[in-house]
């Protein structure tokens, strides 16, 4: 069992700690920095939405004052079997450059995406959701980046807060700086695993056919780039904002879907493990590692149960502690150190729990539904 405490310890402390020391290492000694110029290339906006009234027309209102020369961009929007208004809604729009795709049944986003890169005539294809909003300089940030002959795709910054008020430090928040600090490193010597699905762009000679039924389309597409020899550069320049905090059970389902995504990829394309992929590395460690995570943190805590020392004690009152703390979220401290650290708990736990269930629907052949 001594060994399954350390093996088990040591895959949760490099899922978390120790790419990101590597990356670190290699994004200070081994920079491959972007070769920026102030250039427009035509660029097509396109989007997958359904049953969108409440905030689609906020949306489409934010892609078309975005700052960028008029006649340099366009937007296509697929309408995914809506039946809300939402087509209505769009054709208001069509006079203002807005080309819609309206299909009657839902298909799926995946389906809607090759239907709205077949219609893009851009150059580059920029993708957006509806629900997040984009800075008026992101376009032209991130167009800057493919005056660089080696960048294929450029993800911009999801922001979770809002622009007044600054991003949020707590809970997601925090989880989602981590996160971005991985992204950033990664850019920064090399390529990133995936994109921001709430703004991306890439070269549309690159864009392959997404395989229906597809959920990670923001890492289907970019590992495809870099198959192809191309970088993927995260961009933090870019930004997209949204909700900080869209409730537990909400963002628990997202997260799911998310974590259920990285499993299917390894259906949908197997080369992503094979010697062929120049990211097989850094897709191991960035995404499955973290789906191995909870599984090896059973393993440390079952094994410092059996264990008789006392450092094998002293970690599991400390396991069993900081799960203790997770709970202290239900009390709903709002200051202090200690809601804080119960904060970072809780978003831990719940993390670790959507790898579990995201497991289950791999083995079990769940399919995780691309919801509004």
């Amino acid at each position: 069992m001594t060994w399954v405490f350390w093996g088990a310890a040591a895959i949760v402390f490099y899922a978390y700690l120790g790419y990101a020391a590597w990356l670190w290492v290699r994004s200070r000694y081994h920079a491959k920095p972007v070769k920026r110029a102030a250039i427009t290339p035509q660029v097509s906006i396109v989007m997958v939405v359904r049953n969108e009234t409440k905030i689609l027309e906020r949306k489409l209102r934010n892609l078309l004052e975005l700052d960028y020369p008029g006649g340099r961009s366009n937007v296509v929007v697929v309408s995914d079997g809506s039946n809300d208004g939402t087509n209505e809604l769009l054709a208001k729009y069509r006079d203002a450059g807005v080309r819609s795709i309206l299909n009657p049944e839902s298909r799926g986003k995946a389906s809607c995406l090759n239907d709205a890169i077949a219609a893009a005539s851009g150059e580059i294809v920029l993708f957006t959701d509806a629900r997040q909003m984009i800075e008026p300089q992101a376009m032209q940030l991130m167009m800057e980046n493919f005056a660089d002959e080696t960048v294929g795709c450029v993800s911009g910054e999801l922001m979770l807060g809002d622009p007044e008020s600054g991003e949020a430090v707590k809970g997601m928040g925090l989880y989602w700086k981590f996160e971005k600090k991985i992204r950033e490193m990664e850019s920064a010597s090399g390529s990133v695993v995936g994109a921001t699905g709430a703004i991306y762009a890439v070269r549309k000679p690159l864009l392959v056919t997404v395989p229906p039924e597809t959920i990670l389309d923001d890492v289907y597409l970019p590992m495809n780039v870099v198959r192809q020899g191309y970088r993927v550069i995260f961009d933090p320049r870019a930004h997209a904002w949204d909700v900080a905090d869209q409730g537990t059970e909400r963002e628990f389902s997202r997260k799911v879907r998310t974590l259920s995504g990285n499993y299917q990829l390894l259906q949908l394309a197997p080369w992503i493990l094979g010697a062929s992929d120049p990211l097989r590395f850094e897709f191991i460690s960035h995404k499955l590692m973290r789906l191995v995570v909870p599984f090896a943190l059973a393993a440390t805590l079952t094994a410092a149960m059996v264990l008789d020392r006392p450092i094998y004690r002293l970690a599991l009152v400390l396991q069993l502690a900081f799960y203790a703390l997770s709970f202290l979220v239900v009390a709903q401290m709002k200051r202090g150190l200690l809601a804080r650290m119960a904060d970072a708990a809780f978003t831990f736990v719940v993390l670790n729990t959507a790898a579990v269930v995201a497991f289950a629907n791999f083995v079990l052949g769940r399919k995780a539904a691309w919801n509004r």
